[in-house]
Order: C-alpha cells, then structure tokens, then sequence
C-alpha cells in the first residue's frame, strides 16, 4: 500500500498530497491581487509549476486543471497566458467556470492533478 505524501502541510488543508503516481494540489492563487487578469493567471501557473516540482512531477504531466474565474469576461485574456504557458501537445483536460472566488480582488483559483 502506498503511503500519503503531504506537500506543504497547513492546519486547514496541504498546498498538495501525493498518492501513488498522482498529485493532488489545491487551488493556486495569485500573490498580488493588484495584478490584472494576465499577471494573477502567470503567478498562479507559476505556483502550480513550483507545486509540481515539490512533487516530483511538472506542467506536461497534468491531467486535468479545473479553472475559475471570478469574471467570464477574463477568458480570452486567461486563454493568452494558458495557451503560452502550456507545452504544445500536453495540454491537460480541462473545465473553466465563473465564480465567486473567496476575495473580491483575486481574478483566478486554478487545480490541478498531475502524474509522477
């Protein structure tokens, strides 16, 4: 049986946890909310890719992201960095939703599950 692995751990919730060949991360959030759309999507993707490597693991081996954006207007401009950020021909399966994210100047939450 494998052991769970927890990346860093907080009294609430881990940033990850690592089963198996699998990595679970939490959502990742911009730093500086004061950021547009385009500078909150580059540091979340930034947060992911450091997760990731915690994890031993990276951006190709995403399975799915699941995306959220505080306003659907901020697709396009979300798509622009995604689609820089992703490497061609391993983008993950992914669903992009609206929502009330938990501070009314944070733009974007995006999780992801990885492979090892």
């Amino acid at each position: 049986m494998n052991d769970i692995q927890r990346i860093d751990p907080g009294p609430r919730m881990s940033e990850a946890s690592v089963y198996g060949d699998r990595i679970y991360c939490s959502g990742m959030i911009p730093e500086d909310t004061s950021q547009d759309i385009t500078g909150q999507v580059r540091q979340a993707l930034a947060e992911i890719d450091s997760l990731l490597a915690k994890g031993g693991s990276d951006k190709t081996k995403i399975l799915t992201a699941t995306v959220w954006l505080a306003d659907i207007a901020d697709f396009a401009a979300m798509n622009a960095v995604w689609d820089a950020w992703v490497v061609p021909g391993q983008a993950p399966a992914r669903a992009t939703v609206q929502a009330k994210l938990n501070d009314p100047k944070m733009k974007i939450e995006i999780m992801v599950v990885a492979a090892r």
